[in-house]
């Protein structure tokens, strides 16, 4: 038989050099080259009082380092990072053989909140400096991540208010129960049993009383409305995914296009991306140009976006919802909705009755006249108006004619209800309506609006890739806001200096 040499696995004693483990042009030496020489950590140093007495802590630029390796290297829980420092040689290259307790690097991520800003400014600060941010075309999107919250403790006061009665009725009758019971004897293991859901029934019920004394209003929604509450984290909110409704984030990105560089990172706890565009557009304005566009999905596409982008000047190509019904490059869309996807049910759903629309009712626009299907005459119901930019008439009958119709059924979505129908006919385009909306539209099916919608595809796309694939964030991991943008922006710090290390800084 032939003969091999040994292979040794297991434990091993070899003498090992840090700094020939860090090699120039990969992400570690970047990172340490821009702790150690560029970013100004002073304010993070301010935190510490053990000048005179104290047990001395790990430096801030040490655990800045083992996080953001960590995080670069798909790594997100404490425990995890702090075995890493242990286990990886490349860990204990980087942040000198230094093996934080996993407490102390998640309070360091979790303390962190405002400074994150900071660190991203002075990276980007950096990043401008390289020449890597164009300024040509800056593509914003979101991406929503579930938060550290229960998705089954959300709601409004009043279904708080309603949930902690039942816990203390069913306390109560519980308490009751057990009065009864006394004089009889019982099995101790059942009684037991009784007394552990009696104590939990009334803990919640405390902890859902001292909570709404915490919190006297709901919280309210950028028009005014009440939007639902959670216990376990108050600044997240329920929005809807592909995969279903989730309790979290959403974590917006500006990208610029020249190198895929992030201008711009924060995290709201809300799912409407309409009202994120305003305070992305003012936060991105020390670095767009005069010439600077802005691109973003139909997510952010709305009346007021539009209108306060264009008293702005801000030239900008936002989609609407509809945009893809109107392109040939998506004409074979539909057939992607046939294939099989065991997160979402997407069979035929039961159509609901047809019912007769304006096409079925006869209409004279030179005498403004009408009749229904069933032959009766409509009233005009007051003056012509402009509805979405278009001339419109209205039409509606009379209760003494639907009253007693046989084709109620056919004609009003909710007969039991609706007493007369009623109807429009839109005419030709109002002069002088244009509105901001009618200009976007142009814009986006022009043929320069449909380049930009694919540049801004390849420009964001795979900076979400590259973070939620990559990098493995499927959620994050603290929570408030502040928490949460802190996280969120160590991630796309953590892309930036990926991208400084790709383009050779302190190579």
């Amino acid at each position: 038989m032939p003969r091999f040499k040994p292979i040794h696995k297991g434990l091993k004693m070899l003498p090992v050099d840090l700094d020939q483990q860090i090699s120039p042009g990969t992400f570690e030496h970047a990172l340490c080259y821009l702790v150690d020489h560029e970013l100004d950590l002073s304010a993070f140093e301010a935190r510490y009082r053990n000048d005179a007495c104290g047990a001395s802590a790990f430096a801030p630029a040490v655990l800045l380092k083992i996080v953001l390796l960590a995080y670069s290297r798909g790594l997100r829980s404490s425990r995890r990072i702090e075995a890493a420092c242990r286990e990886s040689v490349l860990f204990m290259a980087v942040s000198g053989d230094a093996q934080p307790h996993f407490t102390t690097i998640a309070a360091f991520i979790s303390e962190m909140g405002d400074l994150a800003a900071k660190l991203f400014a002075q990276v980007l600060t950096i990043c401008d400096r390289q020449g890597l941010i164009g300024r040509e075309m800056f593509a914003i999107d979101g991406v929503k991540l579930p938060a550290n919250a229960s998705k089954a403790k959300s709601g409004t006061r009043a279904d708080f208010e309603r949930q902690a009665r039942k816990m203390e009725a069913a306390a109560k009758a519980m308490l009751d129960g057990h009065r009864q019971a006394d004089a009889a004897p019982a099995d101790r293991s059942e009684a037991e049993r009784e007394a552990r859901a009696l104590s939990r029934l009334q803990r919640e019920a405390a902890q859902l009383r001292a909570w709404l004394v915490d919190n006297p209003e709901d919280r309210k929604g950028a028009r005014g409305g009440i939007r639902k509450s959670n216990r376990t984290d108050n600044d997240s909110a329920k929005m809807a995914t592909s995969k279903g409704v989730i309790q979290g984030y959403t974590g917006v990105a500006t990208v610029d296009e020249r190198a895929q560089i992030i201008v711009d990172a924060q995290a709201h706890g809300t799912g409407s991306e309409q009202e994120l565009l305003a305070p992305v557009i003012d936060a991105i304005l020390p670095y767009r140009g005069p010439t600077t566009i802005i691109t973003a999905d139909a997510g952010y596409h709305s009346k007021a976006n539009l209108k306060a982008l264009a008293e702005q000047g801000v030239e900008a190509y936002l989609p609407d919802a509809g945009y893809r019904k109107r392109d040939e490059r998506y004409k074979d869309q539909d057939r992607h909705k046939a294939k099989g996807n065991p997160l979402h049910d997407k069979s035929p759903k039961k159509d609901n009755p047809k019912l007769f629309g304006p096409q079925d009712f006869a209409y004279d626009p030179n005498t403004q006249t009408c009749r229904c299907p069933a032959g009766k005459s409509l009233y005009r119901s007051g003056a012509d108006m402009i509805r979405d930019g278009y001339e419109s008439s209205r039409f509606k009958g009379t209760v003494r004619d639907c009253g007693p119709c046989p084709l109620r059924a056919q004609c009003l979505r909710k007969p039991e209800k609706t007493r007369v129908r009623q109807v429009a006919f839109f005419h030709r385009k109002a002069p002088a309506s244009e509105s901001p909306s009618d200009r976007m539209r142009a814009r986006i099916e022009s043929p320069e609006g449909r380049r930009m919608i694919t540049r801004r595809f390849a420009t964001v796309e795979p900076v979400f890739g590259n973070i939620r694939g990559n990098k493995r964030l499927d959620r994050f991991t603290l929570r408030g806001q502040t928490k949460v943008d802190g996280q969120w922006k160590l991630y796309c710090l953590m892309h930036n200096i990926e991208k400084l290390a790709h383009h050779g800084v302190a190579a």
